[in-house]
């Protein structure tokens, strides 16, 4: 049995349906394959779908993500670096009779957590490797270092996270 996640928890509902061992929520994270992240921007929110790679060791979590240099995402992260995040896997409609009968299969994960460009040249190209392992299930990946350093790579460092499963 597995150590159960941190207690910085999100409030759930469905406590029937929350997944709060660490290793099954990791495993959730990563049979996802896409990261939606919510920015905070001028009182209303920004939300991005995003490939990312996941890491989560010595008890703490990051997702990578990258991209531009420029642009509204990498300005709100220098604005207010406080970020929200769900992914979600495992759809599928069990039917009924009746529509009101009707539930949807699916797994989800949200949480929040504190976003940062990752400056440090090491921890960038290991950060592009964690993200495209994620993708290919390869580790051997080589980087043109022309385009790593066009490149930007930002880091989520979880501080909040929820797991929850309906089957």
């Amino acid at each position: 049995m597995g150590k159960n996640i941190p207690e910085r928890r999100l409030q759930m509902r469905r406590k029937d349906r929350e997944i709060t061992e660490a290793d099954r929520v990791d495993e959730v994270v990563r049979s996802c394959d896409c990261c939606r992240v919510g920015f905070a921007d001028e009182g209303a929110a920004y939300i991005v779908p995003l490939n990312f790679g996941f890491s989560a060791a010595g008890g703490e979590r990051i997702f990578y993500f990258h991209g531009a240099a420029e642009g509204k995402k990498m300005d709100l992260i220098r604005k207010n670096p406080g970020v929200g995040f769900e992914l979600d896997t495992g759809h599928g409609l069990s039917l009924s009779e009746k529509g009101c009968g009707c539930s949807f299969r699916f797994q989800s994960v949200i949480g929040r957590g504190k976003a940062a460009v990752v400056e440090d040249p090491d921890e960038k190209l290991a950060a592009l490797r964690i993200l495209m392992e994620h993708y290919s299930g390869r580790t051997d990946w080589s980087f043109d270092e022309n385009v790593l350093r066009h490149t930007a790579v930002w880091k989520l460092t979880v501080e909040e996270i929820s797991c929850k499963e309906h089957d």
